[in-house]
């Protein structure tokens, strides 16, 4: 198992470290280290602080994403969706929480709000050419497949 090093701020010294919460977890959840409760009211958003810092190993990434119970049940989703926390980053790990619903969304200190997945990247050199290669897609893009599936010939 990889390892990676974290750090409580002050504001965080009572909250557990992000852990997985099942053995095929694929996140650990991010818990909002607010002092006071924070209201996100609708159409609103808010950075709110996790209350650790960390350090990955080169060539990783920590992604931010939604909870998928916070989406569904309460409209809350992360505005810069997945947000990166790259390799070199020291600051604090924070959520930029958006509430999507019609109603206040009420944040407490430990609250799960959000999951940070870690992400082995791969570096690459762009080489500029004039022509790209052929492809069977060409440039189609943005729903250019259209919404339903062709039928298939013979297939009902």
């Amino acid at each position: 198992m990889l390892k990676a090093q974290v750090k409580r701020l002050p504001h965080g010294q009572d909250l557990p470290l992000p852990r997985y919460m099942s053995e095929h977890a694929a996140g650990m959840d991010l818990l909002a280290a607010v002092t006071a409760e924070l209201v996100i009211l609708p159409g609103e958003w808010k950075l709110v602080p996790s209350g650790i810092s960390i350090a990955l190993p080169e060539g990783y990434e920590a992604q931010v994403r939604p909870r998928s119970g916070l989406a569904l049940k309460q409209g809350i989703s992360i505005l810069n969706t997945p947000g990166t926390v790259d390799a070199d980053y020291r600051g604090e790990v924070g959520v930029i929480l958006m509430n999507h619903s019609k109603q206040d969304l009420v944040i407490k200190r430990g609250d799960r709000i959000a999951q940070m997945i870690i992400n082995k990247i791969e570096k690459i050199s762009f080489e500029e050419v004039a022509e790209l290669p052929a492809s069977d897609r060409g440039a189609g893009g943005f729903g250019h497949t259209g919404l339903r599936p062709e039928p298939v010939e013979g297939v009902k």
